[in-house]
């Protein structure tokens, strides 16, 4: 693999892209009606595409939108501070799912959804 994208399907594109903007504290490295995106790292993109763009090009499935504020995806990010990531996500608007605590796993990770119930979970190796 050279790259991976991953895009998230968001009801309203401009208030889900005021969020990841500062909840990853970057702006979008694209940033055009249809389509977000965000440089993770140098081998991975956020793309951030609304639910009536994505159900054009998915003819003949169920359209996006139906599965609005039901978890679809689970985005896993390795920060410094898990604390503060998850407070800093909790004052942008998303909801808290689960505490930081350290996880069975060896990972100390705390939860929440954004605003389309994409879950986000902020992780540290321990």
């Amino acid at each position: 693999m050279i790259q991976v994208h991953f895009i998230l399907y968001v009801a309203n594109q401009k208030r889900s892209s005021h969020f990841y903007t500062k909840l990853l504290a970057q702006e979008p490295i694209l940033d055009v009606p249809g389509m977000t995106e965000y440089k993770l790292n140098n081998f991975t993109k956020l793309g951030l595409m609304p639910e009536s763009g994505i159900a054009t090009i998915l003819q003949g499935m169920p359209n996006p939108s139906l599965a609005n504020g039901i978890p679809k995806c689970e985005l896993y990010l390795f920060v410094e501070d898990v604390e503060k990531s998850f407070k800093k996500a909790i004052l942008l608007g998303a909801k808290e799912i689960n505490l930081p605590k350290q996880r069975d796993w060896g990972d100390f990770v705390a939860y929440v959804s954004d605003f389309d119930g994409n879950i986000i979970a902020f992780a540290k190796k321990i």
